[in-house]
Protein backbone atom coordinates (compact mmCIF):
# COMPACT_ATOMS: atom_id res chain seq x y z
CA UNK A 1 0.00 0.00 0.00
CA UNK A 2 1.68 3.59 -1.11
CA UNK A 3 0.88 6.24 1.23
CA UNK A 4 0.47 9.51 -0.29
CA UNK A 5 2.12 12.62 1.24
CA UNK A 6 0.11 15.29 2.88
CA UNK A 7 -0.19 18.49 0.61
CA UNK A 8 0.60 21.34 2.54
CA UNK A 9 -1.94 24.57 2.57
CA UNK A 10 -0.80 26.95 0.76
CA UNK A 11 -0.09 30.84 1.65
CA UNK A 12 -3.37 32.44 2.47
CA UNK A 13 -5.94 32.03 4.91
CA UNK A 14 -6.90 28.28 5.47
CA UNK A 15 -9.72 26.51 3.04
CA UNK A 16 -13.37 27.84 3.94
CA UNK A 17 -14.60 24.18 4.97
CA UNK A 18 -11.53 22.80 6.52
CA UNK A 19 -11.38 26.06 9.07
CA UNK A 20 -15.53 25.77 9.07
CA UNK A 21 -15.04 22.02 10.67
CA UNK A 22 -12.65 23.24 13.22
CA UNK A 23 -14.41 26.12 14.75
CA UNK A 24 -17.83 23.50 14.77
CA UNK A 25 -15.28 21.26 16.50
CA UNK A 26 -13.88 23.51 19.58
CA UNK A 27 -16.65 25.89 20.84
CA UNK A 28 -16.55 28.36 23.60
CA UNK A 29 -18.17 26.98 26.79
CA UNK A 30 -19.06 30.55 28.22
CA UNK A 31 -22.33 31.81 28.01
CA UNK A 32 -21.41 35.23 27.82
CA UNK A 33 -19.79 35.13 24.47
CA UNK A 34 -22.64 36.15 22.09
CA UNK A 35 -20.75 35.43 19.21
CA UNK A 36 -17.62 33.36 18.41
CA UNK A 37 -15.59 32.49 15.59
CA UNK A 38 -17.32 31.39 12.65
CA UNK A 39 -17.31 31.63 8.96
CA UNK A 40 -17.90 35.32 8.17
CA UNK A 41 -17.78 36.42 12.02
CA UNK A 42 -14.84 38.51 11.90
CA UNK A 43 -14.70 39.43 16.12
CA UNK A 44 -16.20 38.07 18.98
CA UNK A 45 -18.56 39.46 21.41
CA UNK A 46 -18.99 39.59 25.11
CA UNK A 47 -21.73 40.73 27.36
CA UNK A 48 -19.89 42.32 30.35
CA UNK A 49 -22.90 43.84 31.42
CA UNK A 50 -23.76 47.55 31.23
CA UNK A 51 -22.60 46.97 27.44
CA UNK A 52 -20.61 44.47 25.20
CA UNK A 53 -17.47 44.12 24.43
CA UNK A 54 -15.91 43.40 20.81
CA UNK A 55 -12.79 41.41 20.59
CA UNK A 56 -10.39 41.14 17.20
CA UNK A 57 -7.10 39.98 16.42
CA UNK A 58 -5.36 40.01 13.00
CA UNK A 59 -1.94 39.76 11.71
CA UNK A 60 -0.22 42.17 8.92
CA UNK A 61 1.83 39.37 6.36
CA UNK A 62 1.26 40.40 3.03
CA UNK A 63 3.77 43.87 3.37
CA UNK A 64 6.84 45.07 4.32
CA UNK A 65 6.39 48.91 4.27
CA UNK A 66 3.93 50.60 6.59
CA UNK A 67 3.04 47.31 8.80
CA UNK A 68 2.07 49.14 12.23
CA UNK A 69 -0.01 51.51 10.30
CA UNK A 70 -1.87 48.43 8.44
CA UNK A 71 -2.36 46.89 11.25
CA UNK A 72 -4.32 49.53 13.36
CA UNK A 73 -6.42 49.82 10.03
CA UNK A 74 -7.05 45.96 9.18
CA UNK A 75 -8.36 45.48 13.06
CA UNK A 76 -9.85 48.74 13.65
CA UNK A 77 -12.05 48.41 10.31
CA UNK A 78 -13.38 44.80 11.76
CA UNK A 79 -14.43 46.57 15.19
CA UNK A 80 -16.60 49.32 13.41
CA UNK A 81 -18.25 46.46 11.71
CA UNK A 82 -20.08 45.28 14.61
CA UNK A 83 -21.34 49.19 15.82
CA UNK A 84 -18.48 49.12 18.08
CA UNK A 85 -16.03 52.01 18.80
CA UNK A 86 -12.43 50.64 18.49
CA UNK A 87 -10.40 51.51 21.95
CA UNK A 88 -7.95 49.52 23.24
CA UNK A 89 -4.51 47.82 21.18
CA UNK A 90 -1.91 44.65 22.27
CA UNK A 91 0.87 44.58 19.25
CA UNK A 92 3.03 41.54 19.31
CA UNK A 93 5.83 42.14 17.16
CA UNK A 94 8.56 39.40 15.85
CA UNK A 95 11.67 40.65 14.12
CA UNK A 96 13.92 38.73 12.31
CA UNK A 97 17.58 37.62 14.01
CA UNK A 98 19.99 39.50 11.82
CA UNK A 99 18.15 41.55 10.62
CA UNK A 100 16.68 43.69 13.05
CA UNK A 101 17.70 47.08 13.78
CA UNK A 102 16.71 50.27 16.41
CA UNK A 103 15.70 52.58 13.62
CA UNK A 104 13.41 50.12 11.83
CA UNK A 105 11.53 49.42 15.65
CA UNK A 106 11.07 52.39 16.55
CA UNK A 107 9.18 53.26 13.01
CA UNK A 108 7.24 50.03 13.50
CA UNK A 109 6.38 51.87 16.83
CA UNK A 110 5.41 55.23 15.35
CA UNK A 111 3.12 53.98 12.94
CA UNK A 112 1.16 52.06 15.30
CA UNK A 113 0.80 54.80 17.68
CA UNK A 114 0.20 57.29 15.37
CA UNK A 115 -2.49 55.48 13.54
CA UNK A 116 -3.53 54.48 16.94
CA UNK A 117 -3.83 58.33 18.41
CA UNK A 118 -5.95 59.66 15.08
CA UNK A 119 -8.50 56.63 15.87
CA UNK A 120 -8.40 57.52 19.52
CA UNK A 121 -7.43 53.81 20.56
CA UNK A 122 -4.55 53.15 22.95
CA UNK A 123 -1.65 50.89 22.92
CA UNK A 124 -2.42 49.39 26.57
CA UNK A 125 0.47 46.35 26.06
CA UNK A 126 2.20 43.56 23.57
CA UNK A 127 5.58 41.94 23.71
CA UNK A 128 8.14 41.93 20.98
CA UNK A 129 11.14 39.85 19.92
CA UNK A 130 14.08 39.17 17.45
CA UNK A 131 13.48 35.23 16.44
CA UNK A 132 14.74 33.24 14.32
CA UNK A 133 13.17 31.50 11.37
CA UNK A 134 11.64 34.80 9.58
CA UNK A 135 13.05 36.75 7.04
CA UNK A 136 10.90 39.99 7.57
CA UNK A 137 9.00 41.70 10.66
CA UNK A 138 5.45 39.89 11.21
CA UNK A 139 3.02 42.07 13.58
CA UNK A 140 -0.01 40.82 15.10
CA UNK A 141 -2.33 42.67 16.77
CA UNK A 142 -5.30 42.25 19.04
CA UNK A 143 -8.09 45.13 19.67
CA UNK A 144 -10.76 45.46 21.95
CA UNK A 145 -13.81 47.89 21.13
CA UNK A 146 -16.97 48.71 23.42
CA UNK A 147 -20.84 49.10 22.03
CA UNK A 148 -24.36 49.40 23.16
CA UNK A 149 -26.58 46.27 23.68
CA UNK A 150 -29.09 47.87 20.69
CA UNK A 151 -26.18 49.15 18.27
CA UNK A 152 -24.57 45.37 18.08
CA UNK A 153 -24.31 44.57 14.17
CA UNK A 154 -22.92 41.25 13.00
CA UNK A 155 -23.13 39.52 9.81
CA UNK A 156 -25.94 37.29 10.52
CA UNK A 157 -28.52 40.26 10.41
CA UNK A 158 -28.57 40.22 7.01
CA UNK A 159 -32.40 39.40 5.76
CA UNK A 160 -34.14 38.37 2.63
CA UNK A 161 -35.24 41.81 0.73
CA UNK A 162 -32.21 44.02 2.10
CA UNK A 163 -30.15 46.00 -0.25
CA UNK A 164 -26.59 45.05 -0.50
CA UNK A 165 -24.41 48.24 -0.61
CA UNK A 166 -20.48 48.72 -1.15
CA UNK A 167 -18.79 51.89 0.12
CA UNK A 168 -16.04 53.63 -2.14
CA UNK A 169 -13.98 50.61 -4.96
CA UNK A 170 -12.31 47.70 -5.00
CA UNK A 171 -9.74 46.26 -4.52
CA UNK A 172 -8.25 49.56 -2.91
CA UNK A 173 -5.72 47.58 -0.10
CA UNK A 174 -4.49 45.30 -3.01
CA UNK A 175 -3.61 48.30 -5.06
CA UNK A 176 -1.50 50.31 -2.67
CA UNK A 177 0.65 46.54 -2.03
CA UNK A 178 0.93 45.95 -5.30
CA UNK A 179 2.79 49.03 -6.24
CA UNK A 180 4.27 49.38 -3.07
CA UNK A 181 5.39 46.01 -3.20
CA UNK A 182 6.04 45.77 -6.82
CA UNK A 183 6.48 49.23 -8.34
CA UNK A 184 9.17 47.38 -10.76
CA UNK A 185 7.02 45.20 -12.41
CA UNK A 186 4.51 48.21 -13.05
CA UNK A 187 6.65 50.51 -13.96
CA UNK A 188 5.81 50.44 -18.05
CA UNK A 189 2.10 49.79 -17.18
CA UNK A 190 2.19 53.16 -15.48
CA UNK A 191 2.75 56.54 -15.80
CA UNK A 192 4.91 57.67 -12.96
CA UNK A 193 2.12 59.94 -11.54
CA UNK A 194 -0.03 56.81 -11.49
CA UNK A 195 2.08 54.65 -9.84
CA UNK A 196 2.49 57.26 -7.17
CA UNK A 197 -1.15 56.95 -7.14
CA UNK A 198 -1.97 53.79 -6.54
CA UNK A 199 0.77 53.46 -3.69
CA UNK A 200 -1.13 56.10 -1.63
CA UNK A 201 -4.43 54.05 -2.13
CA UNK A 202 -3.26 53.28 1.50
CA UNK A 203 -4.23 56.95 2.34
CA UNK A 204 -6.23 58.33 -0.37
CA UNK A 205 -9.17 56.36 -0.49
CA UNK A 206 -7.65 55.08 2.59
CA UNK A 207 -8.22 51.37 3.94
CA UNK A 208 -10.11 52.51 6.81
CA UNK A 209 -13.79 51.79 6.87
CA UNK A 210 -14.42 52.93 10.18
CA UNK A 211 -15.92 56.63 9.73
CA UNK A 212 -17.96 54.50 6.67
CA UNK A 213 -19.63 52.14 9.30
CA UNK A 214 -20.39 55.04 11.52
CA UNK A 215 -22.05 57.04 9.16
CA UNK A 216 -24.13 54.04 7.62
CA UNK A 217 -25.30 52.78 11.11
CA UNK A 218 -26.44 56.67 11.75
CA UNK A 219 -27.80 57.24 8.72
CA UNK A 220 -30.75 54.06 8.56
CA UNK A 221 -31.58 50.60 9.39
CA UNK A 222 -27.93 48.48 9.08
CA UNK A 223 -28.49 44.75 9.28
CA UNK A 224 -25.31 43.57 8.77
CA UNK A 225 -21.25 44.80 7.52
CA UNK A 226 -18.67 43.34 6.69
CA UNK A 227 -15.15 44.30 5.74
CA UNK A 228 -13.73 42.67 2.59
CA UNK A 229 -10.06 41.28 3.59
CA UNK A 230 -7.94 38.08 2.18
CA UNK A 231 -9.92 36.68 -1.45
CA UNK A 232 -11.42 40.07 -2.10
CA UNK A 233 -14.96 40.97 -2.15
CA UNK A 234 -16.21 38.01 -3.65
CA UNK A 235 -14.37 35.94 -0.59
CA UNK A 236 -16.56 38.85 1.59
CA UNK A 237 -19.65 37.95 -0.21
CA UNK A 238 -19.76 34.43 0.13
CA UNK A 239 -18.60 34.61 3.87
CA UNK A 240 -21.63 37.31 4.44
CA UNK A 241 -23.84 34.99 2.65
CA UNK A 242 -22.41 31.88 4.90
CA UNK A 243 -23.15 33.76 8.05
CA UNK A 244 -26.56 35.26 7.98
CA UNK A 245 -27.25 31.81 6.22
CA UNK A 246 -29.46 33.43 2.88
CA UNK A 247 -28.19 33.80 -0.65
CA UNK A 248 -26.85 37.23 -2.08
CA UNK A 249 -27.79 38.32 -6.27
CA UNK A 250 -25.08 40.32 -6.70
CA UNK A 251 -24.78 42.54 -10.07
CA UNK A 252 -20.70 41.91 -10.89
CA UNK A 253 -21.06 45.00 -13.69
CA UNK A 254 -22.33 47.23 -10.28
CA UNK A 255 -18.88 46.08 -8.51
CA UNK A 256 -17.02 49.81 -8.74
CA UNK A 257 -13.80 48.82 -9.89
CA UNK A 258 -11.20 52.33 -10.89
CA UNK A 259 -9.58 52.34 -14.18
CA UNK A 260 -5.96 52.94 -12.00
CA UNK A 261 -7.15 49.36 -10.02
CA UNK A 262 -7.94 47.78 -13.45
CA UNK A 263 -4.71 48.55 -14.73
CA UNK A 264 -2.68 48.05 -11.50
CA UNK A 265 -4.51 44.41 -11.43
CA UNK A 266 -3.84 43.48 -15.10
CA UNK A 267 -0.60 44.16 -15.53
CA UNK A 268 0.23 42.23 -12.30
CA UNK A 269 -2.40 39.49 -13.44
CA UNK A 270 -4.42 39.72 -10.53
CA UNK A 271 -8.56 39.32 -10.46
CA UNK A 272 -9.12 42.55 -9.06
CA UNK A 273 -12.70 40.44 -7.51
CA UNK A 274 -10.62 38.32 -5.55
CA UNK A 275 -7.85 40.42 -4.28
CA UNK A 276 -7.76 42.17 -0.31
CA UNK A 277 -9.89 44.64 -0.84
CA UNK A 278 -9.87 46.68 2.60
CA UNK A 279 -10.87 49.92 2.78
CA UNK A 280 -14.32 48.98 1.16
CA UNK A 281 -17.16 48.28 3.48
CA UNK A 282 -19.81 45.54 2.59
CA UNK A 283 -23.17 46.27 4.03
CA UNK A 284 -26.31 45.23 3.76
CA UNK A 285 -29.31 47.44 5.26
CA UNK A 286 -33.81 47.37 5.06
CA UNK A 287 -34.17 48.46 1.33
CA UNK A 288 -36.66 51.73 2.53
CA UNK A 289 -33.17 53.21 4.20
CA UNK A 290 -30.91 52.29 0.66
CA UNK A 291 -30.87 55.63 -0.52
CA UNK A 292 -30.92 57.53 2.89
CA UNK A 293 -27.52 55.84 3.75
CA UNK A 294 -26.32 56.19 0.22
CA UNK A 295 -26.81 59.98 0.45
CA UNK A 296 -25.24 60.68 3.66
CA UNK A 297 -22.16 58.79 2.91
CA UNK A 298 -21.79 60.47 -0.37
CA UNK A 299 -22.21 63.66 1.66
CA UNK A 300 -19.29 62.84 3.50
CA UNK A 301 -17.47 62.41 0.87
CA UNK A 302 -17.55 58.90 0.26
CA UNK A 303 -19.56 57.01 -2.78
CA UNK A 304 -21.40 54.08 -2.02
CA UNK A 305 -23.10 52.00 -4.89
CA UNK A 306 -25.53 49.18 -4.42
CA UNK A 307 -24.66 46.05 -5.76
CA UNK A 308 -27.04 43.26 -5.10
CA UNK A 309 -29.88 42.55 -2.90
CA UNK A 310 -30.48 39.18 0.12
CA UNK A 311 -32.44 36.69 -1.30
CA UNK A 312 -34.28 33.65 0.21
CA UNK A 313 -33.04 30.47 0.21
CA UNK A 314 -29.60 28.70 0.71
CA UNK A 315 -26.09 30.37 1.48
CA UNK A 316 -24.77 31.00 -2.62
CA UNK A 317 -23.78 34.34 -4.66
CA UNK A 318 -25.26 34.45 -7.67
CA UNK A 319 -25.43 37.36 -10.49
CA UNK A 320 -28.40 38.86 -11.80
CA UNK A 321 -28.42 36.06 -14.51
CA UNK A 322 -28.21 32.94 -12.29
CA UNK A 323 -25.07 31.53 -12.46
CA UNK A 324 -22.48 31.12 -9.20
CA UNK A 325 -20.19 33.72 -8.89
CA UNK A 326 -16.62 31.88 -7.81
CA UNK A 327 -15.50 31.76 -4.46
CA UNK A 328 -11.73 32.16 -4.74
CA UNK A 329 -9.85 29.00 -2.97
CA UNK A 330 -7.26 31.61 -1.91
CA UNK A 331 -6.55 35.07 -2.31
CA UNK A 332 -4.96 36.96 -5.37
CA UNK A 333 -2.02 38.65 -3.64
CA UNK A 334 -0.86 35.30 -1.66
CA UNK A 335 -1.01 33.38 -4.87
CA UNK A 336 1.18 36.11 -6.68
CA UNK A 337 4.11 36.11 -4.02
CA UNK A 338 3.83 32.59 -4.23
CA UNK A 339 4.79 32.60 -7.97
CA UNK A 340 7.15 35.71 -7.64
CA UNK A 341 9.30 33.75 -4.83
CA UNK A 342 9.15 29.96 -6.82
Amino acid sequence: MILMKPIPFPAGKLPPDFLAALLARYSPRDQRVLLGPGEGLDCAVIDVGDRLLVLKSDPITFVSDQAGWYAVQVNANDIATTGASPRWMLVTLLLPQGNAFPDQVEALFEQVNRAASALGISVVGGHTEVTHGIDRPILSAAMLGEVAHERLVTPRGAAPGDAVLLTKEVPIEAVSILAREFPRRLAGALHPAELRQAQDYLTQPGISVVRDASLAAAAGRVTAMHDPTEGGILAALWELSVACGCPLEIDPALIPVSPLAQKVCAACGVDPLAAIASGALLLTCATADAQTIQAALRQAGIACAQIGVVRCGVPAVKSTAGNLLPRPARDEIARLFDEMQS
